[in-house]
């Protein structure tokens, strides 16, 4: 099989470079071998099976579990001029009729699936009657039991192997431990497969983790900082992303809820809504994959700490898939943890609860660091930097410490007078000398310690418990509605004058200040990029999207439009020389964009700049 892959890249997809791995991978899966991809959000996992389905004489599968992607990655491929479609249970009955028409008629290269289609009464039968070449597994991760989105359909697909033995198969995640990654092979029966992994470093993101408490004014201030962006909002329940959006909305902010419990077609409208600009903010829930495939989303706020780093990566990824600055934010705080640990305590495999309970360590250290962030996610993954990232907030700020043993001596005392018998919440309240309902009912104020640290707030007081907790002078019993515990360490510090040093810490009001003066993430333009030009584009790009009722990526993605306003293209030749513009686009677009440079040039007087003669 001799094919120009550069030149089907070029043609199909508009891009004249492959990234890292790319061509190495689509040259295995051309000579028919199983392999196993591991590559982060927005580094081109899916042009991996597709550029290789438009050289296969027949059909690529693509199992896929997001509905909502597998729209967007269709209609993306069709923007191209590939012949794409897809089957699941959004269809109506006529609609897939025709679809599978098209399929026996090989007018069809790429079709994506939901899992559990495969498993319908008779599709195994009717796909033995197409010509498949390949199988892309997408989101592969979803086959292993100790994966963060295990999807029990998934752990049937070894069935593909067993149908189609000759047949090769790719499976692609964004994340997945050294576990996970075993799996994957093992439960597809994948034959003497290779793993590839890229980087899962995205230094286009910036790493900040913010106090759990007084949430809502910390947020508004990051919202104000990215006034008109795009953005997503991470909640732990559906009714959370409901009412938060409903506060947004009275705020001014284009927001809207998206759960998995919306009606169909109210989703597919504010998804329409998002990727058009009209939506400026999404409220979802962590465990809802949303699968919205927008290159220009500028923030990510985890609202509530996720289970595990794989969520959370996948998840913040979402953001910067342009390649341009972007931030990603966690909220984290002592009851987050509570929570997921009220979670674990419900599993019965006593194997999977010792997982869950190590993966919510994990993110607990990530939340937790007082050295680099990027550092300690990318361990996670097994890839390691050997400098600081200089892009997280750590590096940024890096901490100061005070000396923190009387504040510690007053917790860990009073811990002990109420016989390890108060949460963290009744703790601040005693220390500080408040005499809410549980420390009367206690009589918690009648003890020495009452009161002995009412001079620090209350949000002080959380931050500094926490780390003693971090340090490990104090135990959480969350077998014991999480009271608060003395360990052997306690003892150090009460009896034996061992110094507790703490991070010194910025008060809300000074977290706010330094996030309002943080550069806005914007678009990113160089020297050569014609600002002006750009948003002329990007107004075209928006109207002919509206024309046709379809995204504004399907048209030209952002990147694309900072390409053609750096070239400024004023004829077919050198607007196909734009990253991103292949023949189909330039056929369908090119005479608009084209007459929009070439009016720009001559209404400005301006001569084009030669630089990529």
């Amino acid at each position: 099989m001799i094919t120009d892959l550069h030149a089907t890249l070029h043609k199909n997809f508009g891009f004249r470079e492959f990234r890292p791995q790319q061509e190495e991978i689509i040259k295995r899966i051309l000579s028919g071998k199983d392999t196993v991809v591991l590559m982060p959000t927005g580094g081109g996992k899916s042009l991996c099976y597709q550029l290789p389905a438009l050289v296969f004489e027949g059909l690529c599968i693509v199992i896929s579990p997001l509905i909502a992607l597998m729209k967007d990655q269709v209609e993306n491929l069709r923007s191209n001029g590939i012949q794409a479609a897809y089957l699941n249970s959004s269809l109506r009955q006529d609609e897939e009729k025709e679809i599978r028409q098209l399929l026996m008629q090989k007018s069809i290269k790429l079709l994506y699936l939901a899992p559990e289609k495969i498993f319908s009464p008779g599709f195994l039968q009717f796909l033995h009657a197409l010509d498949v070449k390949l199988f892309a597994v997408d989101e592969a991760h979803c086959i292993s039991n100790w994966g963060h989105q295990f999807r029990p359909e998934y752990s049937q697909l070894d069935i593909l192997k067993t149908e189609f033995p000759e047949t090769p198969i790719v499976a692609l995640t964004a994340t997945a431990d050294n576990a996970v990654r075993s799996d994957i092979s093992d439960k597809l029966n994948l034959t003497n497969p290779r793993t590839f992994i890229s980087s899962f470093d995205r230094p286009n993101l910036s790493l900040s983790v913010l106090p759990g408490i007084k949430k809502w004014e910390q947020l508004v201030t990051i919202l104000e900082r990215n006034k008109l962006q795009a953005g997503i909002i991470y909640c732990i329940s559906r009714k959370s992303t409901e009412q938060l959006s409903e506060k947004l909305k009275k705020r001014g902010f284009r927001a809207e809820a998206y759960h998995a419990g919306l009606p169909a077609e109210k989703r597919h409208k504010i998804q329409m809504g998002f990727q058009n600009d009209r939506v400026q903010i999404i409220c979802a829930t962590i465990a809802f994959g949303m699968g919205i495939d927008k290159p220009n989303i500028r923030f990510v706020v985890h609202y509530n700490m996720p289970a595990n780093l794989e969520s959370f990566y996948q998840e913040m990824g979402r953001a910067g898939r342009d390649g341009l600055p972007a931030e990603t934010i966690l909220f984290y705080s002592y009851r987050d943890v509570q929570v997921q640990m009220k979670f674990i305590e419900d599993i019965e495999n006593r194997s999977y609860k010792k997982i869950r309970i190590e993966k919510l360590k994990r993110i607990k250290e990530y939340a937790d660091a007082q050295v680099c962030r990027r550092k300690i996610l990318l361990s996670y993954f097994n890839e390691y930097l050997s400098a600081d990232c200089g892009n997280c907030d750590v590096c940024e700020n890096p901490p100061t410490y005070l000396d923190g043993s009387k504040l510690a001596q007053v917790a860990l005392s009073a811990i002990h007078r109420v016989k390890e018998n108060a949460t963290l919440t009744v703790l601040i309240d005693i220390v500080r000398g408040t005499r809410s309902r549980d420390v009367v009912q206690n009589n918690f104020h009648q003890i020495k310690t009452f009161g002995a640290g009412s001079q620090i707030s209350v949000f002080a007081w959380q931050l500094y418990i926490q780390q003693f907790i971090q340090q490990g002078y104090i135990a959480v019993d969350y077998k014991d509605h999480s009271r608060l515990k003395l360990t052997p360490l306690s003892k150090k510090v009460l009896f034996e004058g061992e110094t507790v040093r703490v991070v010194n810490f910025d008060t809300i009001k000074e977290r706010q200040e330094k996030m309002r003066k943080k550069p806005v993430n914007v678009q990113s333009f160089n020297g050569d990029v014609d600002e002006e030009l750009f948003d002329r584009l990007k107004t075209l790009r928006n109207k002919i999207a509206s024309e046709l009722g379809k995204p504004a990526f399907f048209v030209f993605s952002n990147a694309a439009l900072k390409d053609m306003s750096m070239r400024k293209p004023t004829n077919k030749n050198s607007f196909l020389e734009v990253n991103g513009v292949g023949e189909f686009k330039a056929e369908k677009f090119g005479e608009r964009f084209i007459k929009l440079v070439s009016d720009y040039m001559n209404s400005s007087n301006k001569s084009e700049v030669d630089l990529f003669s």
